[in-house]
């Protein structure tokens, strides 16, 4: 079960719990206090800072102290977490907030119960703060263990509750209900990503994703092998080719009320992507189960939508297929025509992700939504140019830096890049329309880019969203952020779909 999170106005000396979280910043010459350091400083008898002190605190951001209190406070355990240095006016960033939240929340690992004052540092007004501070506690208490055939009963595990010491608690109860919202979906994300891919082929996930969508109160529909022949989506088709397991086209519409916008959502499914016959590497081969975490992405966020009420349409179009080398695996030189009739000549089969969006978007454009948002775990090349946490943002420059915009208050970063009008001439073929992938590795993430702005109409604002490196963590958790599935970049798909229905 997913730990509980509840808000409380009732005096520090009054609680009780197992460990308490406090913040501490870091200064040119020391620590900083804050005031959740300075409360549980008096309860402790003064003793905190100098405690901190000996152990090497830092306050550094990701940094946990924990002290045991020897019976001087109402708590067994204090762990104190790292806000880094604070900004001009002494308050300290919101991710900072969010991050420190989380690590406090990972490195309580065998506490039930944690009540926290991070919500009293400074930097951010109340509800953004109080926002931070629960989606990192419950960020950073997920956990994944659906395969572990043995758990011992008295194992640590993650604390099961969290109460946020606020002014006002009552007040708190709207903030912590969209909490605990983006968090279920940010954490239905991550299990559909860190799911083994022998148990997520793509009729499976379409299952799965439209479960969630029908108990979100969605209109539902999935297209199967014969169905997305009949409509004539020949990119997905061809990309699932070479799987005994058969590619899927998932559909998932909410409809607000009052709604002035439409927004589609288009997020890539390769349940498994071996590289097809352009086979890839074996090392690493096994984190490809994660280049379905665009998908996993947007079906969360249309049900998260949904949950939320927004006064928004959105309709989610989710192309689902397994890259695998076979006797009836597309090859390159072969020669694909889309849903909207466009073909390009396959130069690589391992550049399958644009060929199965490009079916996606052709049909989510046939809506006439008024914004277009894709997502996609679409090349290597973004790991190259920003490394494995910021997301690659390219489109229509207003919606590309709303876009950014958005990833910056949600705390997942992103970064706006260009798409240079010599870089398309990279996907000229004398054979079709274009070629899937350039054999010039130069611009990579961008040139994939200009490859799935072919299928978006003129007129449309759009944004593409490379999540190669964020999406799927292979080093060692970090604020909020664990191992494996990160759930991105659902929190910046939701603050922009807010921030369209508000225009």
């Amino acid at each position: 079960m997913p730990p509980t999170i509840s808000a409380t106005d009732r005096p520090l000396e009054k609680l009780t719990a197992d460990a308490v979280v406090v913040g501490i910043g870091k200064g040119p010459d020391g620590l900083l206090p804050t005031p959740g350091s300075d409360a549980v400083d008096r309860l402790l008898g003064g003793r905190l800072m100098a405690a901190l002190a000996d152990l090497g605190a830092r306050g550094g951001e990701d940094e946990v102290t924990r002290l045991a209190t020897f019976g001087q406070g109402p708590f067994p355990v204090v762990a104190v977490a790292g806000l880094g240095a604070p900004q001009a006016d002494g308050g300290y960033p919101t991710d900072a907030v969010r991050r420190a939240s989380g690590a406090a929340a990972r490195a309580l690992t065998g506490r039930a119960s944690v009540v926290s004052l991070l919500a009293a540092v400074g930097g951010a007004p109340d509800d953004e703060r109080l926002h931070a501070v629960g989606e990192g506690a419950l960020l950073g208490s997920y956990e994944f263990t659906a395969y572990k055939s043995a758990l011992p009963a008295d194992r640590p595990t993650p604390p099961r509750s969290f109460e946020l010491v606020v002014p006002d608690a009552a007040g708190a109860k709207g903030a912590l209900a969209r909490v605990r919202a983006v968090a279920d979906a940010v954490a239905l994300t991550r299990d559909l990503v860190n799911t083994p891919p022998n148990d997520l082929p793509p009729a499976e996930l379409a299952a799965r994703g439209a479960a969630a969508g029908k108990k979100a109160g969605l209109s539902v529909e999935v297209l199967d092998e014969e169905q997305l022949a009949a409509g004539g989506y020949g990119g997905i088709l061809a990309v699932g080719g070479g799987s005994t397991r058969g590619p899927r086209l998932l559909r998932l519409t909410y409809r607000g009320r009052r709604a002035r916008r439409s927004v589609a959502l288009v997020g890539k499914g390769i349940t498994f992507d071996s590289g097809g016959l352009s086979i890839k590497p074996a090392l690493h081969m096994e984190d490809m189960k994660s280049d379905m975490a665009g998908a996993a992405a947007v079906i969360a966020t249309v049900c998260l939508v949904a949950e939320l009420g927004l006064p928004v349409d959105v309709t989610a179009t989710v192309p689902m297929a397994e890259n695998l080398p076979s006797g009836s695996a597309y090859r390159p030189a072969d020669v694909v025509t889309f849903r909207n009739g466009k073909t390009a000549e396959i130069t690589n089969t391992d550049a399958e992700g644009r060929i199965v969006l490009a079916d996606a978007i052709a049909r989510a454009a046939e809506d006439s939504p008024d914004y277009l948002l894709e997502t996609s775990t679409l090349t290597g090349a973004q790991t190259v140019a920003l490394g494995g946490r910021t997301a690659g943002v390219m489109g229509t420059d207003e919606l590309r830096d709303a876009v950014v915009a958005a990833g910056t208050r949600a705390g997942e970063p992103m970064w706006a890049m260009p798409l240079p009008a010599e870089l398309r001439r990279g996907l000229d073929s004398a054979t079709a329309d274009f070629v899937n992938a350039n054999p010039d590795r130069l611009g990579g993430m961008l040139v994939g880019a200009h490859f799935l702005a072919e299928f978006v109409p003129d007129g449309l604002p759009w944004a593409h969203i490379d999540v190669a490196g964020p999406a799927y963590n292979t080093g060692s958790a970090w604020g909020c952020t664990p191992k494996g599935g990160t759930g991105t970049p659902v929190r910046t798909l939701l603050a922009t779909i807010e921030e369209l229905a508000r225009s």
